[in-house]
């Protein structure tokens, strides 16, 4: 991907792009909807398990790469890294949001921030900026548009949208809630959709929110009872996961989650989880596979390389990626097809689902 080298045959087909690809979540979902993806990813761990799903992947620095590389790309997707934003993290991007900010105001003005992001105390924290950087360098505009991140980079999107819109996309962003689309889980994200000339909207909830105390089956009769880690794992004995962060200040104080409730948040810290009332022939903590599953990974992801537990708990959830991505496309995704290609083999939905993107209401 260095100046001047001429793309690929196989990369002049590519549809979309996705940046920070990670092991894939954004690519499965492309997938699943029948769209060919190219992911840019660095980590060489992430690579492995792309290697082994036959992902196409480029391997190397985003920052290094450009538009012009994928010359047919109409999608654009990325999630940069969150370590400097997120809670669990060292924190170096929340404080220096205001800084991200300012960036963001200078590019729109067709400024170069390269020399001020080298000022930043964490690289990693600059990193948000790129896929904005491609949208304002690509030759003709993005059909589609699509960035997530964790719910501190919100105000990121919010100032992402402003130029964008200024550069005629119909944008919409905020924070999703991962269970009110069928995810076996709590977890939030922050999500910005972008279409050029079209309006843009979020996803609708499929399923409904999980509140401690409430019965699955409360709630709004329109949507679906939201999904347990019981049914998305296929065990009938019920069990408790008790967890490996703290509750309400107290680190000792360990959130506990019965069977019959979704996940806490995947991260990487998920196979530390502690699983009590499994037979004892099993494991006290989740595998590699059923970690990924309640991420909505299918069953048989070939993971690899090292640390899987950090690939599975930084990647977005396939199934929430594709109710995002669909909604790019202005279109939305079949429940029902969904639900098959999260149980199926990923061998036999790699190729697309005939039916699982439908018009929206």
């Amino acid at each position: 991907m260095t100046d001047g080298q001429p793309p690929s045959p196989l990369r002049a087909q590519i549809e979309m792009v996705d940046l920070f690809a990670g092991p894939g979540g954004l690519d499965v979902a492309a997938h699943w909807l029948g769209v060919s993806v190219a992911g840019i990813e660095w980590d060489p761990d992430a690579c492995a398990t792309r290697a082994a799903a036959n992902l196409h992947t480029d391997e190397g620095d985003v920052r290094l790469a450009k538009p012009a590389d994928y010359p047919m790309a109409r999608i654009l997707s990325g999630g940069p890294p969150c370590q400097t934003y997120t809670v669990a993290g060292n924190g170096a991007g929340r404080r220096a949001l205001d800084q991200v900010l300012s960036f963001v105001d200078a590019m729109a003005r067709d400024e170069d921030v390269t020399d001020d992001l080298a000022l930043l105390d964490d690289v990693r924290t600059g990193l948000v900026l790129q896929p904005l950087r491609w949208a304002i360098e690509a030759g003709q505009p993005y059909d589609a548009i699509v960035l997530e991140q964790v719910p501190a980079v919100l105000p990121v999107w919010q100032a992402f949208a402003r130029v964008l819109e200024s550069r005629g996309y119909g944008v919409d962003c905020g924070i999703l809630h991962t269970e009110d689309y069928g995810v076996p889980q709590t977890r939030r994200r922050a999500i910005l959709i972008a279409r050029h000339g079209e309006p843009a909207k979020l996803p609708r909830p499929t399923h409904r929110r999980y509140r401690k105390g409430q019965d699955r089956a409360d709630g709004d009769q329109r949507l679906l009872p939201w999904k347990s880690m019981g049914e998305a794992l296929g065990w009938s004995d019920r069990f408790t996961v008790v967890s490996n962060y703290g509750t309400g200040g107290n680190p000792k104080d360990r959130g506990r989650r019965q069977s019959d409730q979704p996940a806490f948040t995947v991260t990487g810290k998920v196979s530390r989880n502690r699983l009590v009332g499994r037979p004892r022939n099993k494991p006290d903590r989740f595998t590699d596979e059923e970690a990924g599953k309640l991420q909505t990974f299918p069953p048989d992801y070939p993971w690899a390389g090292r640390d899987v537990a950090q690939q599975i708990g930084n990647a977005i959830p396939p199934r929430l990626a594709t109710h995002v991505l669909a909604a790019a496309l202005g279109k939305q995704a079949d429940v029902a097809m969904l639900d098959w290609c999260v149980e199926e083999s990923w061998q036999a939905t790699r190729a697309g689902v005939d039916g699982l993107m439908k018009d929206a209401d």
